[in-house]
């Protein structure tokens, strides 16, 4: 049931909501906020690492998480896998409240977003 509900969590977290939020475009400025940090949603305990060379890495709820990404046409595109669970290649809005908090938007901004908090 957690492994269940936190797969729901990578793959759709939150409705999108419209408050405070700009759009990131280019790869440079998404550099620019990840660079030496971690993306985190305390609630499951989900730590993602995202490297300049396309790598991520990170744990949720104990089991590791790894992956790649790149940035393609604005968008953020990754796949990973969660301890054994593929979660599927998708292409995300990515959006920065500041420099404390990243949203990720699945199918392009069309879907489900989770927001993370940038340690």
């Amino acid at each position: 049931m957690v492994r269940f509900a936190l797969g729901f969590v990578l793959l759709a977290a939150l409705p999108a909501q419209a408050t405070d939020f700009t759009a990131i475009n280019e790869k440079s400025e998404f550099l620019d906020l990840i660079r030496g940090r971690e993306l985190r949603i305390g609630m499951f305990n989900l730590t993602l690492n995202l490297a300049e060379n396309g790598t991520i890495t990170g744990s949720a709820l104990g089991w590791g998480i790894t992956g790649t990404w790149a940035w393609k046409d604005g968008f953020f595109c990754r796949e990973m896998d969660w301890s054994g669970k593929a979660i599927e290649y998708n292409c995300q809005l990515v959006e920065a409240r500041g420099t404390e908090k990243l949203r990720f938007t699945v199918d392009r901004g069309a879907g489900d977003s989770a927001s993370f908090n940038l340690q």
